[in-house]
Order: structure tokens, then sequence, then C-alpha cells
């Protein structure tokens, strides 16, 4: 069965658009805790977890509130440990967001006097915020006409408008902008950027869009929908390999804290060089993705000649309280 044929321009039809649209949703939206507030720190730290984490990873470890329950507020994060806001985004990945989410808080509190500004233009302005964040906030929050485009929205403005540019282009972007712009219902602005983003999420997927059934299936021009978007060629992954000594003293354990971009505040077993692993044997190979990089890790059972800085011996009953990234604690609890 082909994809049914449109009848009408989404420009053209704009109003019935944002109609169809909206009762749709009314019927089908999901029900996202981050959907059952308004308040714009909880909808701004639900953005930014949801930027490089699946909803359905965040619903299920039930990471949201679980972080909001230790931060409920712009106030209790300001004031935290770095080691302590590491620990409870542990297992997100891109460690920088949460970061920005406390300078973002530090500088709210300072400069607007700890009320969030209404506008994208300040928000922008924040740490990490970017202008699809921006738009979000203003329009969850405050119900301000601000359009936004993520990778669900841009899929279906490219689809609804048969644009071949890629996404991820700046004539791409531009154009992607613009439309969200034309699209948007100003009078319901929070109920139009849920509504067709959960389109995008849900019925206008990217490998087998399930176009009968959408809604605002008369104004899309796309012939192939399944094509749609088109992006620019990936990144290559960059492998790398890397060395590291497991050791033990009793209950405790020897870790050593990064101090580099990747790891940055992260605990992680001692790296070492060839002169010092050559002659010896690996007791684990663990290989693990993160970001471009494809990590393949050499673990040796042997104590280090001397420790570097940043080196120290943890008690194994205090791991849980440090911040490790996940690949890493659980090739640590295997060794345990």
């Amino acid at each position: 069965m082909g994809k049914p044929e449109p009848t009408q321009h989404p420009e053209d039809g704009v109003e019935l658009l944002r109609s169809k649209l909206s009762e749709w949703f009314a019927h089908n939206g999901k029900d996202y805790p981050w959907r059952q507030t308004q308040d714009p720190w909880a909808i701004l730290v639900s953005e930014i977890m949801l930027q490089q984490t699946t909803v359905s990873s965040v619903i299920s470890n039930r990471r949201f509130e679980r972080f909001l329950e230790e931060f409920p507020n712009l106030e209790s994060i300001a004031k935290a440990a770095e080691p302590t806001i590491l620990k409870a985004w542990e297992g997100l990945g891109y460690y920088n967001r949460v970061r920005n989410l406390q300078k973002t808080a530090q500088q709210i509190l300072k400069e607007y006097g700890g009320q969030f500004p209404v506008d994208t233009q300040s928000l922008e302005a924040l740490p990490g915020v970017g202008r699809y964040t921006a738009g979000a906030v203003s329009s969850f929050a405050f119900n301000q006409p601000s359009p936004i485009v993520d990778s669900n929205i841009a899929r279906v403005i490219s689809r609804l408008f048969d644009s071949h540019r890629p996404i991820d282009s700046s004539a791409g972007q531009k154009f992607l902008w613009q439309k969200a712009t034309m699209l948007l219902d100003k009078h319901a602005p929070r109920l139009f950027n849920s509504a067709i983003m959960e389109l995008g999420q849900t019925l206008c997927s990217p490998q087998t869009p399930h176009c009968h059934h959408c809604p605002i299936r008369s104004f899309c021009l796309s012939k192939q929908p399944e094509l749609l978007p088109i992006k620019k060629p990936r990144k290559k992954t960059i492998s790398i390999e890397e060395h590291a000594f497991f050791h033990q003293i009793g209950q405790k354990v020897l870790l050593a804290q990064g101090t580099d971009t990747r790891r940055k505040g992260f605990w992680h077993f001692p790296l070492r060089k060839e002169s010092e692993y050559a002659h010896l044997k690996p007791i684990k190979v663990s290989r693990y993705s993160i970001t471009h990089y494809r990590v393949t890790l050499y673990l040796y059972h042997q104590k280090p000649a001397s420790l570097q800085e940043g080196e120290v011996y943890h008690p194994i009953n205090q791991l849980s309280r440090l911040p490790i990234a996940s690949p890493i604690r659980k090739l640590l609890e295997q060794m345990l």
C-alpha cells in the first residue's frame, strides 16, 4: 500500500493542519513526567537530559525523577560539589551537560534573582542552552510562541515539504526553522510543539513511517518519506587503545581521577605507558563506544611501579559514591 497522495499544500492549509495535529495529540499524546509540569527548571533538566539519551532510557530508569529528587531547584544544584552532580548524572554520558546545568543555575540566581528568563534570546545566553532548548523552555514552561526543531521535528518538516536539504547543513537548518516558525500555532505553542514532536517520535518514525495513520497525511508532499531526512556523511569513528592497571589492597582499589576532556572529574583505572605493560598479559579486554570513539581497554592485574598525581586507593564499600563512567563501573564490578 503506497503513501497517500497530498490534497493540500501545508502552507495553504496551515490552520487545518494545526487543528488536525492538535486533535490527534489530545487523544494520543504520551503523559511523560516532564509534561506534567510547567516548572522551567524541571523542563530545562528534561530537555538537557534528552539531548543525548533516549526517552525510553530516561523513563525506564526514572532518571529524570531521581535527578530532580536530588536537585529540585536552582539553589540545590548551584551549591553542589562537582563529584555530586557527576554521580547524579552517571550513566547518561556527555557530562558537560550537567556541568552546564549547574553553571546555568548559578547564572540565573546571580543575574535574574532566581527567576528564569522567558524570552529565547536571554535563554540562549545561558551555558549549554542552544536555540532548540531555549525554544523548548520558553514554549513548554511559559507558553510563549517560540518554535523548536529537534531531530523528530526535523524529520516531520523534511517529509511534509519534501525537502532534500541536509538537515545538518546551514541551508537545511535555515529551512527547518523557517517552516517551524510558519507552522507554529501562536495561540497554543505549548500544545503544538508537543504535538509535532510526538508525531515525529511515533507515526513519523525514521525507517517505517505509518503514513496511513498520520493526522496530517493529506498535507505531506513527500513521495518517499522513508528516504528523508537527508544528512551529511557521518563523522568517522576513531578507534583508540588504552592500557590500565587493576590493583587491590585489602578492601581498597586503586583509581585515578580523570583530567582530560573525555574523563574530567571521573574515576577510572590508572593508565600506563607501553614500557610498564609490554611484558604483561591482560586479564581483561573491554570494548565500548563513547561519542565517536571506539575504545579498546586492556586491563592488567598489576601494582604500578609508582603512583601518579590523582591516583588514590578507594575503599570498595564507598565506590558507589564516586562518579565513574558506566563502562568502567561495570568492568570494576566484574573485577571485584
